[in-house]
């Protein structure tokens, strides 16, 4: 109940300042007057692109670091306890030094620039251990008996792991990258130093690109009576999470009922 409460009074000034400028035009439209008129259209493809961009990086690298370090790794060696330490670390550094690598890793050093690459490859070093702590909480939660029974059953490890072992994990991977694509959708400070300001719309990954949650920055704190227009902003990027995290769930939940009818 208290959740539901504090979730109500988050959104309630959102839902009374931003319901009423909530049209087809503002979803479509380009943005104008410096996001008090117009649409959000522009923003709204950055912003899929960019976690795009962050997902295609983070999933593959995240899983197999997670399924090394759970499988791979002898339990308290120096080189297992060495990567979770630094995965760990990873967690507890704040977005803004996210925000200074990328610029000047991906931005200076790779020459992407201010681009939606620059702002997604930083996202999935800020996501990683995220998905690598839930994955690895997830394999560590399965029952005891499946690897020797996938080794009694001549089973290598890879297989076992591939056909046996992931399946059953996935629904905590499935919450990982529920909670990594929020992280991205949200943030802001790392995506100032990375993907740009710009509020064209986006010919290519190379180009700058101004996500959804620095546009709502950018009206709350700098614009004169932008309120409202960060309030609509706001509402469409959380209904975005909404349905993002809701058919990731749906996937994975059919995916399991179709293996389990086999």
């Amino acid at each position: 109940l208290l959740s539901v409460l504090l979730f109500t009074w988050l959104i309630r000034d959102l839902v009374r300042l931003g319901i009423p400028l909530l049209t087809w035009e503002f979803l479509t439209g380009a943005v104008e007057d410096a996001g008090r008129a117009g649409g959000i259209a522009p923003l709204f493809v950055s912003t899929i692109w960019i976690l795009f961009c962050c997902l295609a990086l983070v999933i593959p690298l995240g899983t197999g670091c997670a399924l090394w370090l759970s499988e791979y790794v002898r339990r308290g060696s120096i080189l297992g306890r060495l990567v979770t330490g630094a995965v760990d670390l990873l967690a507890s550094v704040p977005s803004i030094v996210f925000g200074l690598f990328g610029m000047v890793f991906f931005g200076q050093i790779l020459d992407m620039g201010f681009s939606i690459l620059s702002g997604g490859l930083t996202l999935a070093c800020m996501i990683l251990p995220i998905l690598v702590r839930t994955t690895m909480t997830a394999l560590d939660s399965l029952p005891a008996d499946l690897r020797p029974a996938s080794a009694a059953l001549g089973l290598t490890r890879t297989t076992a792991t591939t056909k046996i072992l992931l399946p059953a994990a996935l629904p905590g991977i499935v919450v990982g990258i529920t909670l990594g694509i929020g992280r991205a959708l949200s943030e802001t400070a790392a995506l100032l130093f990375t993907s740009g300001y710009s509020t064209s719309m986006p010919a290519s990954l190379f180009d700058s690109g101004r996500s959804l949650s620095v546009h709502i920055y950018d009206l709350a704190l700098n614009v004169a009576n932008g309120a409202p227009m960060a309030s609509s902003s706001a509402l469409v990027l959380l209904a975005l999470i909404l349905v993002i995290n809701t058919a990731a769930v749906a996937l994975s939940e059919h995916w399991l009922r179709r293996r389990q009818s086999f």
